[in-house]
């Protein structure tokens, strides 16, 4: 067969045969109805949900004695609060060492080329991993990424990296080629304009491409340490069961205004949590920018989903319906841009609303036949319920409580979720950022405020669930090359 090349690009164009979304296995299959057909019956069942949440809440209100099922529910979650938070974490692996790498905390050569010469212990086999950036309109930060990756201290010939421009218009291209002139292991690879299925299409699409053991994904805006791969692959080396890895993910700019600093308060509760529910049985969750997969894995089922706005979340539940195992490093983290306007989070945010409240209305016939495993299942309920459901449940439960002139139902488990949130995240504070004192009680307070704006987002995401289709289109956030110091 005879490949087309690409403009700007080093790699021939495939032909567009559809990379399957799904699994065998009926219960866990991502649905490939048309895009109005799976939008319209993702609209029947968010409407569904939030009718029975209102049935609910009304129930709680007009008969005293169903309010027993609210303090029994609170209970539980305050003993699922004091399992996690006294777990202890899982201790990561120790370093990949090659003979003459850096070890941490050492200077990056001046003569970068040095890498290249590195070799593993002798009986040590050295993974070989593809990293892949999906980037459209990134012209501003990927060379930082480039620059990060460039450094690393592994084997120069085990691992490549392809950067996936997306029919960029701002230059991105231009930026790109002339980091293949520097840079032998980068591949620059050009979606066709107008190739669908968003950013999970354009992985889909280079996958066949790459030949790593195990897939990377990096966002544009990221910037990773030397020992980045070394750390990582150490966990896929020590812990056969484990499919894919997420890293903590870090706000390089977290100094420069009040959102980048409360930003960074929530990955710290991000992290926390993350470590905390996997020390307990719970779920490992991906998060996009700075995960690793097994090729294998990937291949099994069939790549990522292209009918979902987030292919991470998307990717955590069909990974855990296989029974595979996700694992979580707090070391080390990847750095990236922190949005640094209101106007640009609130869209970020209920994209990650809707796509994170979408997969449950996907997947949940594997769910509830405990596919996950009890411990999963049941630690998947209670961030279902905090995260989701009391949101969605905010809007019947003061309406009714005007209504008859009493308190809100469901405040214990509002108080639970808030005082449970503002602890984890300042132990998050202390455990990533060696926070201590009153700063330690102020980011957190702030931090807490900061955290009630998922309120309204999910109200209103699940509202307009209800009613309108949602396009399947790439969707980023804006980036602004915004490099700070912050952690």
């Amino acid at each position: 067969m005879t490949c087309p090349r690409i403009a700007g690009g080093d790699v021939p164009v495939l032909s567009q045969t559809p990379f399957p979304s799904g699994g065998d296995d009926p219960e866990i299959i991502v649905d490939t109805a048309p895009p109005l057909i799976l939008s319209a019956r993702r609209r029947v069942k968010a409407s569904l949900v939030l009718l029975c949440v209102w049935m609910v809440v009304i129930v709680l209100h007009v008969v005293p004695v169903t309010r027993w099922a609210v303090t029994g529910l609170a209970a539980s979650m305050v003993v699922y609060a004091g399992r996690l938070t006294i777990a202890a974490p899982v201790t990561p692996p120790a370093t990949l060492e090659f003979s003459g790498a850096s070890t941490e905390g050492s200077p990056i050569p001046s003569d970068l080329t040095n890498f290249a010469s590195l070799q593993p212990a002798p009986t040590l086999e050295v993974p070989r991993v593809s990293l892949m950036i999906p980037a459209k309109n990134e012209s501003l930060v990927i060379s930082h990424l480039l620059s990060s990756l460039q450094a690393l201290d592994y084997p120069a010939d085990r691992f490549e990296v392809w950067a996936i421009d997306d029919a960029s218009t701002d230059g991105t291209a231009d930026v790109l080629q002339r980091w293949k002139q520097q840079f032998p292991q980068l591949h620059v690879y050009r979606r066709q304009d107008g190739a669908s299925g968003g950013k999970s299409g354009a992985l889909n699409e280079v996958l066949p491409l790459t030949s790593g053991e195990i897939v990377g994904i990096l966002d544009a805006d990221a910037t990773v340490p030397v020992d980045f791969l070394r750390r990582s692959l150490a966990v896929f080396q020590e812990k056969p069961e484990v499919a894919a890895l997420q890293l903590r993910k870090a706000i390089a700019n977290s100094d420069e205004n009040f959102w980048t600093r409360n930003q960074m308060a929530e990955m710290a509760l991000d992290s926390y949590f993350q470590q905390q529910r996997r020390a307990i049985g719970g779920l490992g969750e991906l998060r996009g920018n700075g995960q690793l997969v097994r090729r294998s894995v990937l291949e099994n089922i069939n790549g990522w989903n292209e009918a979902t706005i987030t292919d991470d979340l998307d990717l955590t539940f069909r990974l855990h319906l296989f029974g595979q195992d996700v694992a979580f490093l707090s070391t080390p983290a990847v750095r990236e841009e922190g949005v640094v306007r209101w106007a640009n989070l609130w869209p970020q945010r209920t994209r990650w609303a809707e796509g994170g409240y979408q997969r449950y209305l996907d997947y949940w016939p594997g769910i509830l036949k405990n596919r996950l495993g009890s411990a999963k299942t049941f630690d998947l309920a209670v961030f279902f319920l905090i995260q989701y459901l009391l949101p969605i449940a905010a809007v019947p439960d003061f309406l009714m409580a005007v209504r008859y002139s009493h308190t809100f139902v469901l405040w214990p488990l509002s108080l639970i979720m808030v005082s449970f949130s503002s602890i984890s995240m300042a132990r998050g504070l202390y455990r990533t950022h060696n926070m201590k004192g009153l700063e330690l009680l102020r980011t957190t307070a702030v931090g807490t405020a900061y955290m009630l704006h998922w309120i309204p987002v999910m109200i209103l995401t699940t509202a307009k669930m209800c009613v309108r289709a949602k396009q399947l289109k790439w969707v980023k956030t804006l980036h602004v090359g915004a490099q700070g110091s912050g952690a």
